[in-house]
């Protein structure tokens, strides 16, 4: 009985220790190891986490155990392989880094004013309007808006036009007979930045046999970056998003523009964004 109490106290006297910085410190480690385990669930790099995992849990019993030859086997191993880890993982790294640094954190504490909402709107109408084109006459497209990750080395496989956004300054570029038709256009700020730009393919093993070089141009795309990526195919005409690593198909005209909305515009811009489209469709 005694010993239970002394338990009891040795707990409570624990708990009271804890102060301000310990509490934040577990909080911390929890967002890390949260926002961790979600980016890497949906990725190729969760298999290979399970796998470091296994070899880390094995390692720990080996010791408890005291089984010495395997314990030095798995140590040897772990040491040797942890260069091996970070080429393994070098693109989900390099994902993950770069959405650290550019998340809209920041960017969302600054109020977008009215011009900036009316802007991002009338250059969503200019490609929804001609994505719808490009779906009926089965024209191959690929539209990246840029978000907080910069593109610029994607940018430098491409032209730089840095026009106003117009559906028929689209539908000129994505001409089948035009120079730079089979690259990516590059939306920066409302405008059409770059086109005949070159992506990085994504190569996922578990993507869909069927897919072609355009829809896997935007799913890589979108892995490397927090980039909207609008495809078109020039076989179905199927109109697709590819957002952090995941293709989305099947839009229409209606369906597509309530989703580049959503992705485009800030959380604390949607009141004005809904006036603004509303505005935009009675007129």
């Amino acid at each position: 009985m005694n010993g239970l109490k002394e338990a009891f106290l040795n707990i409570v006297s624990q708990i009271s220790s804890i102060g301000f910085f310990d509490i934040a410190d577990i909080i911390i480690v929890t967002v890390i190891f949260y926002y961790t385990y979600r980016f890497v669930r949906d990725r190729r790099a969760g298999k290979l986490a399970f796998g470091i995992l296994l070899i880390v849990l094995i390692m720990m019993f080996s010791n408890l155990l005291g089984m010495q030859v395997l314990s030095f086997i798995i140590e040897n191993v772990v040491q040797v392989g942890m260069i091996g880890v970070i080429i393994l993982f070098q693109p989900e790294l390099r994902a993950f880094l770069e959405k650290m640094g550019g998340p809209n954190v920041f960017s969302s504490l600054k109020k977008k004013d009215k011009k900036s909402l009316s802007g991002a709107v009338a250059c969503i109408d200019a490609v929804v309007d001609a994505v719808s084109d490009f779906s009926k006459e089965k024209t191959g497209a690929l539209i990246v808006f840029e978000r907080s990750t910069k593109l610029g080395d994607v940018i430098k496989t491409g032209t730089v036009i840095d026009a106003q956004a117009a559906s028929y300054m689209i539908k000129n570029i994505f001409f089948n007979k035009a120079p730079m038709h089979d690259g990516a256009l590059i939306i920066r700020n409302n405008r059409l930045y770059a086109a005949g730009c070159i992506l990085p393919l994504s190569y996922d093993p578990e993507l869909i046999k069927d897919l072609g070089t355009r829809h896997r141009a935007s799913i890589g795309m979108s892995e490397n970056s927090d980039a909207v990526v609008v495809v078109v195919s020039e076989e179905t005409g199927t109109v697709s998003i590819a957002v952090d690593g995941h293709l989305t198909r099947d839009y229409d005209a209606m369906t597509l523009k309530r989703e580049l909305v959503r992705l485009i515009f800030q959380d604390q811009s949607k009141s004005n964004t809904q006036d603004e489209t509303k505005g935009g469709a009675e007129k």
